[in-house]
């Protein structure tokens, strides 16, 4: 089992807080505020400037663009450049807050996670009473983008920890790395390391309109090539000064490095925050070589794949011999199925979001006559409707009157069968909530094992109605 529950309580903040600066790309004015949030929320982006306002959690399925910092996209609505928030948050060890946005990116601040740091903590952090929940890595993980040279690893360790080895080939930068132990570390070695860029990128930005709000003070610029007069116009104009030289150490003047390495830290900080976009902790060592944002969030993708396959493949365990939570008889007093087409004999556990219950497959079952009389295979759709069945447990449980209502298939995606179910065999079926339960629909994973393996898997989308 990878995945396991820690001894730790899981955190959100104890009180709103707000900051405001600009975007580093639209120049516009935007403020960012960090509101509390319940257990297992999870770190989501709400555009207050929309009509609605949407959510967009921190996915990273919804990465659509890592060329100027890290993209998201949920139903066209964006939020841009979301690293070094989530870095903060991250570095914190905070785990749950809705990040409230009035434009598409955060204020870039300083270009370092600094701002937002300082922020929480004066917020306050608060402890929540559901227990954290962590992967544990147990085998190397990679990838590796061919065209680049940039390989993300993780590898097991007793704690999360970070890695980055920075190489652009250039003489002005030159090879640097970084590394921080312990997720604590960040606040003092890594939080306050800005973003940095080459000064023919800076060009490039400038001639696309781009950077409208960058100026000396949040990014530090390597010049790895002539500052010709034309360029030095534009740069006085972009960063509103009235005159602009290079250091001796190879930078735009009016910043000073915080240390000989800040591009290798800052690089950490990236990963960190890209890395957030796994949406679970994660125990191991990482180590990133020429780290970017694209890699980072593939990486990222790589990591959420996995987990959710180990998460199918945590068969759970229960003690047939014990005392089931629901036997046949209270399963009827909340679902209106009836035999035959009732498919779930007894519930051994219930709460919130998830729902554990069996059934014991017999020769006896009506669908075998048909199905096949030479080879009695149990129907995968009724696999499903007994899935379903768990579903309407799980919701219906929480109704004071069930026997008022029905559940109503709306949707079934992303259906596997794995595995034959045979007469004899026993169903374990475990079913979850995707999300909250609103306006009479919920959304949930059904995952069904028999013989120590997973034999089926479907995301389930049910309305719940009033029918007495």
């Amino acid at each position: 089992i990878m995945i396991v529950t820690t001894k730790e309580n899981q955190t959100t903040i104890s009180k709103k807080i707000s900051l405001s600066g600009v975007g580093l790309h639209t120049g516009k004015d935007v403020s960012i505020t960090f509101c509390p949030a319940d257990s297992d929320h999870g770190y989501i982006f709400k555009r207050t400037d929309i009509e609605g306002s949407p959510l967009i959690e921190a996915d990273a399925n919804y990465v659509t663009s890592t060329e100027r910092g890290t993209c998201l996209n949920k139903n066209s609505i964006t939020i841009q450049t979301c690293e070094h928030v989530l870095a903060s948050l991250v570095g914190l060890e905070i785990d749950n807050v809705m990040i409230e946005l009035n434009a598409s990116e955060p204020p870039i601040m300083d270009g370092s996670s600094k701002y937002f740091v300082e922020a929480l903590e004066k917020a306050g952090i608060k402890q929540l009473n559901q227990k954290r929940k962590e992967f544990i890595v147990r085998n190397v993980i990679s990838y590796k983008d061919e065209a680049s040279g940039s390989e993300i690893t993780i590898i097991p360790a007793s704690q999360y920890s970070v890695t980055t080895m920075v190489d652009f080939g250039t003489k002005i930068l030159g090879t640097q790395n970084a590394t921080i132990e312990n997720i604590s570390e960040f606040k003092d070695n890594i939080s306050s390391c800005r973003t940095f860029s080459f000064l023919h990128e800076i060009e490039m930005l400038l001639n696309k309109g781009l950077i409208k709000g960058g100026d000396l003070n949040n990014a530090i610029v390597y010049v790895d090539k002539p500052l010709s007069d034309e360029t030095m116009s534009k740069l006085k104009k972009a960063f509103n000064k009235d005159k602009i030289s290079v250091k001796s150490n190879g930078i735009l003047d009016n910043l000073t490095l915080l240390y000989p390495n800040e591009a290798a830290r800052h690089k950490l900080l990236d990963v960190i925050g890209d890395l957030a976009l796994i949406g679970t902790r994660v125990r191991g060592k990482v180590i990133a070589t020429k780290p970017g944002h694209y890699i980072n969030t593939k990486f990222s993708k790589k990591m959420k794949d996995i987990i959710k396959d180990s998460k199918k493949n945590d068969i759970p365990q229960i003690d047939f011999t014990s005392k089931p939570l629901l036997d046949t008889t209270k399963i009827m007093e909340i679902l209106p199925h009836r035999p035959p087409f009732l498919f779930i004999d007894k519930i051994y556990e219930l709460n919130d979001d998830l729902v554990i219950g069996v059934k014991n497959v017999t020769i006896d079952e009506d669908f075998f006559k048909g199905h096949f009389p030479e080879y009695p295979v149990m129907p995968g759709v009724i696999i499903i409707e007994a899935m379903a069945q768990m579903g309407g447990i799980l919701v219906m449980s929480k109704l004071d009157d069930p026997q008022k209502y029905l559940t109503f298939f709306a949707k079934i995606d992303k259906v596997r069968f794995r595995h034959k179910v045979l007469p004899g065999d026993t169903i374990i079926f475990k079913c979850s909530l995707l999300g909250p339960f609103r306006r009479g629909i919920c959304h949930m994973q059904g995952l069904a094992y028999a013989n120590g393996k997973l034999c089926a898997e479907a995301e389930l989308t049910a309305q719940i109605t009033k029918v007495k």
